[in-house]
């Protein structure tokens, strides 16, 4: 990286963060949120979609042929909320259900091509968001902040995550 981020100090010990680091990295998460899903919403609301939409057509794309339990335990919503979700994303044609042969109980969820390319035009436009931060950061960065990332979430769902296409290096 060329230049530092203006906040960036050398202090005693980085591993310990003070009170107002861990203020600014909240602040910053804040706003890298609204901007990352800002033009997502935009989109979506061209479609009368919600955020929860995306998540869920977000995450039957990358898991096709998940279960209503399998989704409901990534998103952490109650199964009524996810009922209003799958139920405009099944009528409007994005998402189809099935039963599972093995679990006659179970219903799988896939997206239809009306679903996967709306899928994909969000995260196309997400990605590119990322892409050009990941660059104007550089290598170490990407992966340091990936590993901060990674440590934010809930150690009973970091096997959730998809591994990177590029591992991050120790």
């Amino acid at each position: 990286m060329d230049e530092q981020a203006p906040w960036v100090q050398q202090q005693a010990d980085p591993l310990v963060p003070r009170d107002d680091d861990l203020r600014h990295a909240m602040e910053l998460l804040f706003f890298a949120y609204r901007d990352f899903t800002g033009e997502a919403d935009a989109i979506l609301a061209d479609y009368d979609m919600g955020r929860a939409h995306h998540r869920a057509i977000y995450f039957i794309g990358a898991n096709t042929g998940i279960s209503v339990s399998e989704l409901l335990a990534i998103l952490k919503i109650t199964k009524q909320s996810l009922n209003r979700v799958l139920s405009t994303l099944i009528d409007e044609g994005y998402v189809v259900q099935e039963t599972d042969d093995g679990d006659r109980r179970r219903r799988l969820m896939h997206l239809t091509p009306k679903g996967r390319d709306l899928e994909q035009l969000v995260t196309r436009r997400q990605s590119a968001h990322i892409a050009r931060a990941y660059r104007e950061a550089g290598l170490e960065a990407t992966e340091g902040f990936r590993r901060v990332l990674f440590g934010l979430i809930n150690e009973a769902d970091r096997h959730r995550v998809t591994p990177p296409a590029t591992p991050v290096r120790t």
